[in-house]
């Protein structure tokens, strides 16, 4: 029995054919499914501009999902904290708090989750979109976890409402080793995305868990990995899923705003030669097999990272392949020691 537990991350991803209300009842399914299976965490991300995914608000998602399971916890992976007011977070993630107690988890990113002219329409001013003040963003919102904070300018304390509900677990998410020493210095969890940075996953990690500073918030370093994978019911059918996900990585990269091509068509119009080339670099990041090639590989890096934990971002178009791969990921992943 692995005693690592898995968690799944849910981008809400649009396929051809399937509008947003469908994508969003389909990750709901995932989600119960996750529950049923003994995931311990389901997290949304937050995106914007993009025609590929379904949600730019992770909070809605954690309150539709929530309502709609019992025991697994739910959260952000991640609230891009550059992008809100820590007011703001502290007030939407204590609320979610009071409403689904000891269920609900808050993970922080650094990036803008888009486009430059995204996230300026997002910040408003060139200054916001240039400052580079994370670390003072993330202590003012861990302050509103108190009792009051004392806000930049402001000579008297803020309350967060509701004041009598603390802040959930506040996770760091990151793909280098900035967020890996700030959570390490500030006593927090941390969340490695190795399907953006795959290489420095293992090093990131361990950094973190050597340079742990015990707080009010962990006694101990809680390290999670983060993994992109492509799972198959064969070696040959993952080789065929891993055409969606070569063309959807092709439009990332180069701007397109386009829905999940389904499997028959990206078998149809793969990529080229030249295409492919360029996203050379983001593909090595996935974990591409069968469910028990992908559990022992996985495994293996997490035992290398030391993680806690590991969250799978299940990178597959169709819904009953996605919930497939997590069923199949969970039975590998209990006969792993």
């Amino acid at each position: 029995m692995n005693p690592v537990p898995l968690s799944v991350l849910d981008l809400v991803p649009l396929q051809s054919g399937v509008d947003s209300a469908g994508a969003i009842a389909e990750s709901v399914a995932l989600a119960q499914a996750a529950e049923s299976l003994g995931y311990l965490r389901y997290w949304f991300a937050e995106h914007h501009n993009s025609r590929a995914l379904a949600t730019a608000a992770p909070e809605v998602m954690i309150q539709h999902v929530a309502s709609r399971t019992s025991t697994i916890r739910v959260g952000s992976g991640g609230v891009m904290l550059p992008n809100h007011a820590p007011l703001k977070i502290a007030e939407v993630f204590k609320l979610l708090n009071a409403i689904y107690p000891d269920r609900i988890d808050l993970g922080l990113g650094r990036a803008p989750g888009t486009d430059q002219r995204t996230a300026l329409a997002l910040r408003r001013t060139p200054e916001a979109l240039q400052a580079d003040d994370y670390p003072e963003r993330l202590m003012e919102l861990l302050a509103y976890g108190d009792d009051g904070a004392v806000a930049p300018g402001s000579p008297a304390p803020i309350v967060a409402i509701p004041v009598d509900v603390a802040l959930p677990p506040v996770y760091l998410l990151g793909s280098s080793g900035f967020s890996a020493h700030l959570a390490a210095q500030v006593g927090l969890g941390f969340s490695f995305a190795s399907h953006i940075n795959r290489q420095a996953a293992v090093p990131a990690l361990r950094v973190y868990r050597e340079r742990f500073e015990p707080s009010t918030w962990y006694e101990r370093p809680h390290a999670m990995l983060a993994c992109s994978v492509v799972v198959g019911e064969t070696m040959e059918h993952a080789a065929q899923l891993l055409k969606v996900v070569e063309i959807a990585t092709y439009q990332l990269i180069t701007g397109q705003q386009q829905p999940l091509p389904t499997l028959e068509q990206a078998i149809a119009n793969p990529l080229g030669d030249v295409q492919r080339l360029q996203i050379t670099q983001f593909m090595s990041n996935a974990f591409v097999g069968d469910a028990p090639t992908v559990a022992a590989e996985v495994s293996a890096m997490a035992r290398d990272a030391r993680a806690d934990e590991v969250m799978l971002m299940v990178r597959v178009p169709e819904h009953e392949d996605r919930l497939r791969a997590i069923r199949d990921l969970a039975a590998e992943w209990r006969k792993l020691g």
